[in-house]
C-alpha cells in the first residue's frame, strides 16, 4: 500500500557517471513504493553509468537533462554518493545551483555517502548536524557542519547517511521527511 503522503510527489535524483548503484536504486524503490514519482536528472543527456562498489555497474536512462530541469517541478531531492558522482557534480555550476535552489525554496533534501560533497559546494552544510562517508568528516566540519557518526541524521530539512549499509535507516528517515514536507507543486490530479 502506497503512503498517501507521497502520492503526487515528484522527487529528483541528481546523478552523473559514477554514482553508487544501490544508493540510487534502493531509495528510488522505497520512494516509488510509497507512491512518489522519481526522476533521474543529470548533466548527461541520455544515460548515466553506475558504480558497483569496486567496478562499473549498470547504465540508467536520464529522465530530465539538468539543462532543462526546473526546481519548481520537484518536491524533494536525493543525492546518491559514490566518489566520482558528487566529485563531478560539485564542479558543475548548474548542478550546484540546482541543489542550492532546493534549500532556498525550503524543499527537503536527502544525501548519502559522498553525496554531501555537493551540499558543501552549494553552501548547505553550514550550521547543520550531518553524517557522511567518514572521509568527508573534515570537509563537512570545515564547511561549518557538525559531523556525527550515526546511520541517519535529520536536521533542518536534510537527511544524511553514511554508507550503503545505512540505506534502511536512510529510506525510513527520507520518506518521513518527504511526507511531512508540504507539497510545493500543484496537486491537481
Amino acid at each position: 500500500m502506497a503512503n498517501p503522503d507521497l502520492k503526487k510527489r515528484k522527487i529528483a535524483f541528481v546523478v552523473t557517471d559514477g554514482f553508487e548503484r544501490v544508493e540510487l536504486t534502493q531509495p528510488r524503490k522505497a520512494l516509488d513504493d510509497a507512491g512518489a514519482t522519481t526522476v533521474i536528472v543529470s548533466p548527461k543527456r541520455e544515460h548515466v553509468r553506475s558504480w558497483e562498489f569496486t567496478e562499473w555497474g549498470n547504465t540508467f536512462s536520464v529522465d530530465v537533462p539538468l539543462d532543462s530541469a526546473d526546481v519548481q517541478d520537484f518536491d524533494a531531492l536525493v543525492l546518491p554518493g559514490g566518489v566520482l558522482n558528487p566529485d563531478t557534480l560539485r564542479i558543475i555550476p548548474k548542478a550546484v545551483d540546482f541543489v542550492k535552489a532546493f534549500f532556498e525554496a525550503g524543499k527537503p533534501v536527502a544525501a548519502i555517502c559522498h553525496g554531501p560533497w555537493t551540499l558543501i559546494e552549494a553552501g548547505a552544510a553550514k550550521g547543520r548536524r550531518m553524517t557522511s562517508w567518514p572521509s568527508l568528516r573534515s570537509d563537512l566540519k570545515n564547511a561549518g557542519a557538525e559531523w556525527v557518526d550515526e546511520e541517519a541524521i535529520v536536521d533542518k530539512g536534510l537527511v544524511t547517511s553514511r554508507k550503503p549499509d545505512d540505506i534502511p535507516a536512510f529510506n525510513r528517515e527520507m520518506i518521513k521527511l518527504f511526507s511531512e514536507a508540504r507539497a510545493s507543486r500543484s496537486q491537481a490530479a
